[in-house]
């Protein structure tokens, strides 16, 4: 029979657990922790303090991010107003220049020493080549013939009076021609539009045929 071997107090063998009943708490989680292989890290939750300052930066990020986005559309609006404005002046340059010859003509014709006759022609030349200049930018004569139906869109009524042999509501003279720039009505058309006989008229007419 084997002789038993007694084992000293304190003394334990290789791999053999620590009673749970008497490990605590602290100890047990250490002995986890020293099982998986994994470092115990203490607990840090963040305090008030640092969550306030959390709450700075985002704001301050913020703040600047906005202050950048309006500096950034307050450079484009200038840029497009400077541009806008030099556009418009050089479509006022390109007219200008071009209405210095119309000038030039009438100077000659002003200070040409001839007759009735040479000036008319001075003033005739100096008439072809501004209206090429207005048609040249699209400017449109608005020249309605007689008894076309009057249009209050480009015409502008000064006169309403019967005038035979023209329907009612139809131009029946023009006083003033009208000028338009694309959709753009620069002037109406002064005219006077026919209109129906009254009674009074009709009367009249009727007794001088008698």
């Amino acid at each position: 029979m084997t002789p038993s071997r007694k084992i000293p107090i304190g003394e334990e063998g290789p791999g053999v657990p620590d009673d749970p009943e008497t490990t605590g708490p602290e100890e047990a989680a250490s002995t986890a922790a020293e099982a998986s292989g994994l470092e115990e890290v203490p607990g840090t939750a963040p305090t008030l303090e640092d969550e306030l300052e959390a709450l700075r930066r985002e704001r301050d990020e913020l703040r600047d991010a906005v202050l950048r986005r309006r500096a950034e559309f307050e450079n484009y609006r200038r840029r497009v107003e400077r541009d806008r404005h030099t556009a418009a002046q050089e479509a006022l340059a390109a007219v200008f220049r071009e209405m210095v010859g119309t000038v030039d003509n009438l100077e000659r014709a002003l200070s040409a020493g001839g007759g009735p006759e040479e000036l008319r022609k001075g003033v005739e030349l100096t008439y072809r080549e501004l209206m090429g200049l207005l048609e040249a930018h699209d400017v449109v004569v608005v020249d309605p013939a007689g008894g076309e139906t009057f249009d209050p869109t480009v015409h502008q009524a000064l006169l309403h009076e019967p005038v035979p042999g023209f329907p009612e509501g139809s131009v029946a003279e023009v006083l003033r021609k009208g000028y338009s720039f694309g959709e753009r009505l620069l002037r109406p058309a002064l005219v006077k539009v026919a209109k129906s006989a009254g009674p009074e008229e009709a009367g009249v007419d009727d007794g001088e045929g008698h």
